[in-house]
């Protein structure tokens, strides 16, 4: 079919053809061939099929949007609940909560626009809720079966979905947006959550899954600390942080809950100290309180005789001070409740309000008036 092409025509059409091939080898050896491989990193950007809109360039960030305080009443002067449980049992009484009620007190809370915190973040004045919402804070005093209990379920030991941390657990499952926060007040010469066989595991569950461990003094001593000298309340706080770290090591005891809400007159060896090598430090000492506490950024804010209230609804006990009235007094009274702006990195207070801050808890905040 070549014959009528001269041989030197035939040779340069061959030369050619191979300057060709040569010149195409290295273009798909870069390109990985059939198989797709390379022989080195993909570079961003360089897919030659990037997809619909992959050429595009990405969006910019959007702007957060702008809170508006008056129309929300942003108040970070305002008053937080912290709340007082002691028992979760099955008949409702001075000092016991039953499942039911307590799951109606976190429905009530959620509606209302409560959302959880820590108390180790209301200590540190770290409240980070959505805005227009309002912070609260969950203890539970003298680590009873009720607050933790594990039961047998298809030949495994699971949380009871009726003690206090399961009820958390659940609701915060069915409410992302509540939070999941509590502090357990324990003391170790009592059964620690009525089984002693898991002590470690669920001090060490609390600890690993948001919740907090809080001294109560080793024994729970009765009338309390402001019958013994200060050597003993020394040992009595000393020995429950000791304790502690035996059973989660590292853990750091933040914050002390009074039992039976008495102290002594000077309360620096409560706040703070040592017995036999171990030493103690309470950012916050919490009474048996009827009253919301102040906002940690409010002049009349003391770390050191925090109220708490009542969670009960009694009122023999609570003589009108319980948690449903300070939930209706809020709901008559916002203007008095602690009412976020949504960015922990600022505190927000109306204009009038500006002389109750105490600028040397503001730390690195920005505060912002209206």
């Amino acid at each position: 079919m070549l014959q009528w092409l001269s041989k030197e025509a035939i040779r340069r059409i061959a030369i050619a053809l191979l300057i060709l091939l040569a010149a195409a080898f290295p273009l798909v050896s870069c390109s990985g061939g059939a198989g797709g491989e390379t022989d080195g990193p993909s570079v961003p950007g360089s897919d030659p099929d990037p997809g619909p809109g992959g050429n595009e360039e990405p969006a910019p960030e959007s702007e957060p949007e702008e809170v508006d305080y008056a129309s929300l009443g942003v108040n970070e002067l305002g008053q937080i609940m912290v709340l007082m449980y002691h028992q979760i049992g099955p008949e409702e009484a001075e000092w016991v909560r039953t499942p039911e009620n307590f799951r109606k007190d976190l429905e009530t809370l959620y509606e209302a626009g409560y959302r959880l915190i820590a108390v180790n973040d209301l200590l540190d004045g770290k409240i980070a809720v959505p805005a227009g919402t309002t912070p609260v804070a969950l203890t539970f005093d003298d680590g009873t079966i009720g607050h933790f209990r594990y039961i047998e379920k298809d030949g495994q030991m699971v949380i009871d979905p009726d003690c206090a941390v399961g009820i958390l657990e659940q609701f915060a499952a069915e409410h992302p947006d509540f939070g999941l926060a509590a502090t357990f007040y324990i003391m170790y010469e009592a059964t620690i959550f009525g089984q002693p066989e898991y002590v470690q595991q669920k001090l060490n569950y609390l600890a690993e899954n948001g919740f907090e461990i809080g001294n109560h003094t080793n024994s729970h001593i009765y009338p309390g600390l402001r019958s013994l000298s200060p050597e003993e309340a020394r040992q009595e706080l000393a020995e429950h942080v000791r304790l502690t770290k035996e059973y989660v090591p590292g853990y750091e005891v933040r914050s002390l809950a009074l039992p039976y809400g008495s102290y002594p007159d000077d309360l620096s060896y409560i706040v703070e100290g040592s017995y036999n090598g171990t030493s103690y430090h309470h950012a916050g000492v919490f009474l048996v309180g009827n009253n919301p506490a102040p906002s940690p950024f409010h002049a009349d804010y003391n770390a050191a005789l925090l109220p708490r209230i009542r969670a009960s609804e009694l009122e023999e006990y609570t003589a009108g001070f319980g948690i449903n009235n300070w939930l209706e007094y809020f709901a008559e009274h916002p203007e008095e409740r602690y009412i976020s702006d949504g960015d922990p990195d600022t505190v927000v207070v109306p204009e009038a309000l500006k002389e109750q801050v105490d600028g040397a808890k503001l730390g690195d905040r920005k505060l912002i008036t209206y």
